[in-house]
């Protein structure tokens, strides 16, 4: 901002102050250079992109017998873990569902517990990784390609359509975790609270009416 003009009066000369507001005042310029900074920082981490896992969505589909659950992750493996994999340890991961009724007098009644074993592994001679689930083995080439397997959960058969009553309405939950237990002993004590192997989705919970 350019110097204030100096107007001539019968009193002399007059120079008015530049002018300010009340929130360009050196406190307020370093308040607000401090929660910008604060700000930067909270959204930093989504920036770049932490390792983890989360479920993106999930859905129950019904046939004549029974519901099948379609479910899809967003899969991020730190570097540590995947050069365990690489060194040929095996990452198991436990997908877990969980339906209830809810009920107002007492506590939610479950009304199925499920739960499945996925597994990513590499085979050093067949430089090759392995998807292992229910429905059977796969191989590929590549990590991306396994994953994208990993990604994607479909036609998984969860409970019978019997236990459900038409018109009521159910919670169901879903997640995704590392199985730390299965890792190597020594693995397994720097897997404890490391944040590289911290791989476990938050619940993802919906409603749905038979």
């Amino acid at each position: 901002m350019p110097d204030a003009l100096c107007l001539k009066t019968l009193m002399g000369n007059y120079c008015p102050m530049p002018r300010m507001t009340a929130f360009s005042t050196p406190f307020w310029r370093t308040l607000r250079l401090r929660l910008n900074a604060l700000a930067l920082a909270c959204l930093l981490p989504f920036a770049v992109g932490a390792e983890g896992l989360m479920v993106k969505s999930a859905e129950l589909i019904p046939n004549d017998e029974w519901y099948f659950l379609h479910t899809e992750f967003d899969i991020t493996f730190s570097k540590p873990v995947e050069e365990a994999l690489e060194r040929g340890i095996s990452l198991n991961f436990l997908v877990e569902l969980d339906v209830t009724r809810p009920r107002w007098y007492w506590v939610d009644e479950s009304i199925a517990a499920v739960r499945q074993n996925v597994r990513i592994s590499y085979h050093a001679l067949t430089r090759q990784y392995h998807f292992s689930s229910n429905s059977g083995n796969q191989t590929f080439n590549t990590l991306s390609e396994a994953k994208q397997v990993l990604q994607r959960l479909t036609d998984w058969k969860v409970f019978d359509r019997n236990l459900l009553k038409k018109g009521t309405s159910y919670q169901a939950a879903v997640r995704i975790k590392l199985d730390v237990k299965q890792l190597p002993k020594p693995l397994q004590v720097e897997a404890l609270g490391a944040k590289d192997w911290d791989l476990a989705s938050e619940w993802f919970r919906f409603t749905f009416t038979p």
